[in-house]
């Protein structure tokens, strides 16, 4: 099989190098960080992952995966490199390719003759030019293959996948990209690097739009006294709109959907459009933080100040620890700055992270945030908190008040133990 090697061992690059290995692929993952290298090379990893640890392991005891932080050692005997860097949003809404390029020029010396050099981060569209001009070598291919990965579910969206995009000019160098994934059963695109990283900015903002519309019909069924569950169930009985992505919730967020979303925008200005379509979706969803924050108001009287509110769930979603851009930690500062208290609680987080403001109090069990709070609010929807019972955690709480605003619990349930219930859209 192939030797690849892998740049960058963040969620992408590791969880693409641990696959690749499953394969059945010869791989070695370069990163700067050495004692992250180390750490790797025991079989400890530095995220939480569903069966990334398991295949990670498995590819070191198979002798299949590797770790190094010598860069010459990473490449120089791979036919195919895939830099899997972090790209960043920058302040004014572009794309930080900083550490793509520090990459490129690092690597360009060691590639072998002939090679293809694959970007899986997340770049602006043209970066696939812009990377073959920086390399300054004719011989190296450069090829375009976005990551569709879901934190939490990486590993399955890695080995199946519903569809694979290449994006090259050089038709030898794309179908050596293609033949990596030959054991993977998926619809495979080939096309020009230009669209292959369309292609991606394009999926994501087209879910962030489906959330928004979806809290958007909340807010009115809330109004007008519908039932969102089920004008959910009945729009996706319609094979054209389907169910996925169609919860409500307190806001999207994450480490793809805001950054990518923002740089679309971004990248559709220079180019002389003006995306208002995609303003309205990022406008509405800072109107949800807020309309979540409003509800938590009422539930405590309409005045936050000086009141304790447990906050179960931190990370953007359930099955990671990422907090980047979290919902849950937007709606903790809005709720910090009409003065409340807040004690949390999230099964990732034992103490304080980068991101969670100081302020926070971090409870060790969901429980422990309820004691003399004035109101619990459910942000990110763990398993764990959804087989919690009603009557221990009233008896923990000054007040039984309830927002759930991922729409996990059975309000009658909870109303009947003594809760005023408010959930989104219902």
């Amino acid at each position: 099989m192939s030797e690849i090697a892998i740049v960058g061992t963040g969620y992408v690059g590791l969880t693409a190098g641990a696959c690749f290995a499953h394969l059945g692929h010869q791989v070695v993952c370069y990163d700067i960080d050495k004692e992250k290298i180390d750490k790797l090379s025991t079989g400890e990893i530095p995220i939480v992952e569903k069966g990334l640890e398991t295949l990670v392991k498995e590819g070191l005891k198979e002798n299949k995966l590797s770790f190094t932080s010598n860069p010459q050692e990473a490449v120089s005997e791979c036919k195919v490199v895939f830099l899997c860097v972090p790209t960043p949003q920058q302040t004014d809404g572009t794309t930080d390719t900083s550490m793509v390029d520090s990459a490129v020029s690092l690597m360009a010396q060691f590639l072998p003759e002939n090679s293809v050099l694959v970007n899986k981060s997340t770049v602006p569209v043209g970066s696939a030019q812009k990377v073959f001009e920086k390399l300054n070598r004719p011989d190296i291919a450069v090829v375009s293959n976005p990551e569709f990965l879901r934190e939490g579910t990486a590993v399955d969206d890695f080995l199946q996948p519903e569809r694979i995009i290449i994006g090259s000019e050089n038709p030898d160098a794309a179908q050596k990209v293609a033949e990596l994934y030959e054991k993977v059963e998926a619809p495979l695109l080939i096309t020009d690097p230009i669209s292959a990283e369309t292609i991606k900015y394009c999926a994501n903002a087209f879910l962030v739009t489906k959330l928004s519309f979806i809290n958007s019909i909340a807010a009115v069924c809330e109004s007008v006294g519908a039932d969102i569950t089920d004008v959910i169930k009945g729009i996706a009985y319609d094979s054209r709109i389907g169910e996925k992505y169609m919860n409500p919730g307190p806001g999207w967020g994450g480490s793809c959907f805001p950054k990518d979303t923002k740089s679309l925008i971004h990248m559709a200005g220079q180019a002389g459009y003006d995306f208002r379509f995609l303003d309205t979706a990022v406008a509405v969803n800072e109107e949800q933080f807020d309309r979540v924050v409003k509800k938590i108001s009422n539930a405590v009287g309409g005045d936050l100040k000086g009141k304790t509110v447990a906050v179960w769930g931190l990370t953007f979603k359930a099955g990671t620890d990422d907090l980047r851009d979290s919902p849950s930690l937007a709606v903790i500062k809005r709720l910090q700055s009409e003065g409340a208290i807040i004690k949390a609680h999230d099964p990732t987080v034992q103490e304080h992270k980068e991101g969670i403001p100081p302020e926070v109090v971090i409870s060790k069990e969901p429980l422990e945030a309820c004691e003399n709070a004035d109101a619990v609010v459910l942000l990110t929807d763990w398993e764990e908190y959804k087989t919690l019972n009603p009557d221990e955690v009233i008896e923990r709480l000054a007040s039984p008040n309830l927002v759930d605003t991922r729409n996990v619990f059975d309000p009658k349930e909870w109303e009947d133990r003594g809760f005023t219930y408010q959930g989104i859209g219902r």
